[in-house]
């Protein structure tokens, strides 16, 4: 399984290259190539592409990066990948760089290639359905070699710096979602909810949308981006719902004439408890941007 990006250069270009050649993640540079390019000197053979061209301003060139799941592949099967994804999408006409990451849990390719064509002087133009292309591409490569192909859907993509994260355990949507739970369960009421989840770390804005921020983030978390079941009035019916759980006995339950308010809270109970056991689920991914 990869995931893919792209997107556009038009400043610092030689900066960019310095970043993906740092020795310290390429294995001392070993894994970096170049095609019809040397990597030492792509930011000058680019340029010299352009010139030739008569085509030196606009895009410099493109940063394109491949992301694999933690531990299914090598430094080296990565790179190849990388470089059949290139080759497939460039068709033999644009000089590029390719560098391949290892130093994180998940081994990336990064690959930078010229915005203008050394064999026809065009420039490359990303049609509106680049993305999709390049991920079709590199979607058909892992599956040639054995890796998982992410299934495609409806929903919008996650980076894959949260779904890796979310793979761990460690999502900052997951520990939301699993502490609004947990909090759900232990209030009695709305303003018990509420200094739990203070409790626990988190500022809380109420405003439109009620958002919650942890202490190690930047940005407040609009509760309903989490599923429809954290938007304010779903939090605050949970709560009632299973309090009426709680508070039903044993010998109530084989009640027939019991509410359907008491039945709905008992199934509550139960979904959230199973939610707490299974943190590790993803909601929504396809890998697209």
């Amino acid at each position: 399984m990869a995931i893919t990006q792209i997107h556009a250069i038009s400043t610092t270009l030689v900066k960019a290259i310095d970043y993906i050649s740092n020795p310290d993640k390429t294995d001392d540079k070993l894994l970096i190539s170049g095609f019809n390019c040397t990597p030492e000197m792509a930011a000058y053979e680019f340029n010299f592409t352009k010139k030739a061209a008569d085509k030196q301003g606009g895009i410099l060139a493109y940063h394109m990066i491949q992301s694999f799941a933690p531990g299914e592949t090598t430094s080296e099967q990565a790179h190849e990948i990388g470089k059949k994804l290139a080759d497939e999408l460039l068709q033999g006409k644009y000089e590029y760089i390719i560098a391949t990451h290892n130093d994180r849990n998940h081994i990336h390719n990064h690959i930078i290639f010229n915005s203008v064509s050394f064999v026809d002087y065009k420039k490359f133009h990303g049609a509106s359905n680049i993305f999709h292309r390049i991920a079709r591409i590199s979607d058909k490569l892992c599956h040639q070699n054995g890796l998982s192909v992410i299934e495609p859907s409806g929903n919008k993509g996650k980076c894959y710096k949260e779904y890796t994260a979310e793979k761990e355990g460690v999502s900052w949507k997951s520990k939301l979602r699993e502490t609004i739970d947990h909090c759900i369960l232990n209030a009695k009421d709305w303003e018990e909810f509420l200094a739990l989840m203070k409790k626990e770390d988190y500022e809380i804005k109420q405003a439109k949308h009620i958002s919650f921020r942890a202490k190690d983030q930047t940005r407040f978390t609009r509760a309903k981006t989490l599923g429809v079941r954290y938007i304010e009035e779903n939090i605050k019916f949970q709560i009632s719902g299973t309090i009426k759980a709680k508070a039903t006995t044993a010998s109530a339950l084989t009640n027939t004439t019991k509410s359907q308010n008491e039945s709905t809270g008992i199934s509550l109970l139960i979904d959230m408890k199973t939610t707490l056991k299974s943190n590790n689920r993803l909601d929504i991914h396809t890998g697209r941007k």
